[in-house]
């Protein structure tokens, strides 16, 4: 074959080649074809086989001494030849109907890769044709991309070097100590795309995007992504208090993979000694539950002691004897209680980040700021037409998750005094004191009838403000998201100095000395256990995009809030009216 081969002066075909490949192949690596050996398998099947059928068709219409046409020019130049004439006999054969089976198969399967993954299967019931494009690994492996941002392929996971203790400790937990992972990888010599769009992707899309856990007061900020061939839902934590400019901390609390089987596992990932069973339940719209079956795992041997140690550390990056403060120790070791008795079933309620509308003051989003003894919290920032309102997504025994934290009113901006007068607090408290005494006799109107108002302060509007829902001062009268963007797009002034009154208590002794503009608000105190809430004024204090703070008069605190840097996945609103109606449910839940 090979003296035919060269006599020929073609070579080996594709097929030889291709045999003598496969029997050199190391017997160690992967015997199944890649992606592309097997989508030329299908394509090089489909092209014979329609080859096939345009030859009988052919056959079949030509009778005996006629002559079959297959090539248009060739039927040109023997009509040419026969009559001399220099023209084409006029053709008396049926004009041929182009249908979808009659396009080539890659190119099938770039359409069938554009179509939604749940059509596909109705699709495949079509014709042989369409059943065998669709078995092919380029379909599917695009919709899994396309729907689920999943990028990794799940064919070459290990060939790149990746090791499955290296995929855990990259994807789990990154600071795992050694010893303690388990193989996470699957057999998935056994499984394709299709397996993974149909058995995890597709049934559990539901629980992808962004949830607060029910913990109490305490609260929290959970995000379900697609990793790999993974769905892990990540419990997003703060820095170590005061630290908050540092990065966000995150910690695995459960995870659904493709294991032997064509069936999705579920596996609880709390405690210290690795995955464990788990399950996952859909308890309505935009709200599931996960369980722990096995909560030995969360045991340590040390005992209640040891898991507090270990947890403080976790939580705080300290011990006990660190932390000098009597009210704090108290504080901690309470959340530590009431926390663990969530550690084996929790319940997610679906949250949205804010959207952005052009005007806004600055990017809304999600950021992390100090609360005194309580340390670091997430408070989400949004805009609402003329103001802007700050949102716990965690909490603490006083102001729990949910509740309004800060509502700024951003038609009261406040002009700073020089900055030797910034450091008395008895001068910032009356420019402050001056706007809320004014907001307060525009929410009663009848007590200062008698009385003449007083000059308004500098950008201050007239009357007709009336209480809004939350009791957080006066409001502009329902204004639309186009007047508040159009009260907000105004150019900022010049950065000014801005200090600190003596005084005023601070966890972090550093802090921006300038910043851009400053507003009127009101901040929600209250007693333990929600008691007594009152909302107190104070100052709004834009530092930067990133940056703002905040100063509570009566309580003589100073809170500085940072931005949110990570990338929180399927989390945007469907519409500003989905946004607002989750905003009033977080209240609900909590109050």
């Amino acid at each position: 074959m090979a003296a035919c081969a060269r006599l020929c002066g073609v070579g080996q075909s594709r097929r030889c080649r291709r045999r003598q490949r496969k029997n050199q192949r190391d017997p160690d690596t992967d015997p199944e074809l890649d992606l592309d050996e097997e989508e030329e398998r299908i394509v090089g099947t489909m092209q014979t086989e329609g080859s096939a059928r345009c030859t009988a068709d052919t056959d079949a219409s030509s009778g005996p001494g006629k002559a079959a046409i297959s090539i248009p020019g060739a039927a040109t130049a023997a009509g040419s030849s026969v009559n001399g004439l220099g023209f084409e006999p006029p053709n008396t054969t049926k004009p041929t109907r182009n249908t979808l089976m009659d396009l080539p198969p890659e190119i099938l399967v770039e359409i069938f890769s554009s179509l939604p993954g749940t059509a596909l299967p109705n699709l495949a019931l079509v014709c042989k044709k369409f059943r065998q494009i669709l078995n092919t690994e380029t379909v599917w492996r695009r919709r899994c991309m396309a729907e689920f941002g999943m990028c990794e392929d799940l064919r070459k996971m290990e060939v790149v070097g990746l090791s499955s203790k290296d995929l855990y400790v990259k994807r789990i937990n990154p600071r795992v100590k050694s010893g303690r992972f388990m193989k996470l990888l699957p057999d998935y010599e056994h499984m394709d795309y299709r397996d993974v769009y149909t058995h995890l992707l597709h049934p559990n899309r539901h629980i992808l995007g962004l949830w607060q856990p029910d913990i109490g007061p305490y609260g929290g900020l959970l995000n379900v992504v697609v990793d790999g061939f993974f769905i892990i839902g990540w419990m997003f934590l703060p820095p170590h208090d005061p630290r908050v400019d540092d990065v966000m901390r995150r910690r695995p609390l459960f995870r659904i993979h493709m294991w032997e089987t064509s069936k999705a596992t579920v596996e609880c990932m709390y405690g210290h000694k690795g995955p464990h069973k788990g399950d996952i339940q859909i308890v309505k719209k935009d709200e599931f539950s996960t369980k722990c079956n096995q909560t030995d795992h969360h045991r340590m041997s040390g005992g209640r002691q040891e898991e507090f140690r270990t947890w403080l550390e976790e939580e705080w990056g300290r011990t006990l004897e660190d932390i000098f403060n009597e009210h704090m120790q108290e504080l901690i070791l309470m959340k530590f209680i009431y926390t663990s008795q969530y550690d084996n079933c929790l319940t997610y309620r679906r949250i949205y980040l804010p959207p952005y509308l052009p005007g806004d003051l600055l990017r809304p989003g999600l950021f992390k700021g100090t609360y005194g003894s309580h340390g670091l919290e997430i408070v989400m920032l949004s805009f609402h037409g003329r103001r802007a309102k700050g949102t716990k997504l965690t909490g603490d025994p006083n102001v729990p998750a949910g509740q309004l934290t800060l509502e700024i009113d951003l038609s009261r901006p406040i002009q700073l005094p020089e900055i030797e007068k910034q450091r008395s607090m008895e001068e910032l408290s009356r420019l402050v004191l001056e706007v809320h005494e004014q907001v307060q006799r525009e929410r009663n109107p009848a007590q200062s009838e008698s009385t003449e108002p007083e000059p308004g302060v500098e950008g201050q509007e007239g009357g007709g403000r009336e209480e809004n829902q939350n009791g957080l001062g006066a409001a502009p009268a329902t204004p639309t998201a186009t007047e508040g963007a159009e009260a907000s797009a105004s150019p900022l002034p010049a950065p000014q100095p801005f200090v600190l009154p003596l005084g005023v208590m601070a966890r972090n002794e550093v802090y921006p000395r300038t910043c851009k503009i400053c507003f009127y608000g009101t901040g929600l105190i209250a007693g333990h256990g929600f008691t007594s809430p009152e909302q107190t004024p104070g100052i709004f204090i834009l530092f930067d995009d990133n940056r703002f703070g905040f100063i509570w008069l009566e309580l003589k605190s100073f809170s500085l809030y940072s931005r949110i840097t990570d990338t929180l996945q399927y989390a945007e609103a469907p519409t500003l009216e989905a946004f607002e109606e989750m905003l009033k449910s977080m209240q609900s839940w909590t109050s």
